[in-house]
């Protein structure tokens, strides 16, 4: 999978332990939608970051050797722009390294925006997904299901499976 970052222990994202994995681009949506400059995004930074690869077997290698991590947190831009990459992450973490810990996906898209993609990922066990573009200078709210303070107000999580 082609990634910005990754980070073996977040506490920040879930309320669980979680690996973070940082995707590797992001048209702006939630920018342009706005009408405001892409500087704007908490995520701008990261696109001037260098992809990268590695294979989903080290991925899922790395993850599954840490102790501490009870989840994969996939975000930083968007995730859904790499659908397939996510898809096949998540497939190898279920089929190979025979692994139902939570995997939640940070999105700016809408349900109705990824509803194929969506009912592709709900064939996994423990898939979450966090929907909403983000709005600068939002008022923030609490979601249970993820157990932490989301920036937008607008944005909420979904247990898909």
């Amino acid at each position: 999978m082609r990634i910005k970052t990754i980070v073996d222990e977040d506490f920040t994202n879930y309320k669980k332990a979680s690996m973070f994995i940082g995707t590797i681009s992001c048209g702006g949506k939630c920018c342009i939608e706005a009408g405001i400059p892409l500087s704007v995004c908490q995520n701008d930074g990261w696109r001037s970051c260098a992809p990268i690869a590695m294979s989903d077997r080290q991925i899922c290698m790395r993850y599954m050797a840490n102790p501490l991590t009870n989840a994969i947190v996939i975000g930083g831009l968007e995730p859904f722009e790499q659908a397939k990459e996510v898809r096949k992450l998540v497939w190898m973490l279920r089929n190979v390294f025979m692994c139902d810990d939570d995997v939640v996906i940070y999105t700016g898209y809408t349900p109705d925006e990824i509803e194929e993609e969506v009912k592709l990922l709900s064939e996994f066990k423990n898939i979450i997904i966090k929907y909403g573009r983000y709005v600068p200078n939002a008022k923030t709210r609490y979601d249970d299901v993820l157990g932490v303070n989301l920036v937008s107000d607008n944005q909420y999580a979904v247990k898909i499976s």
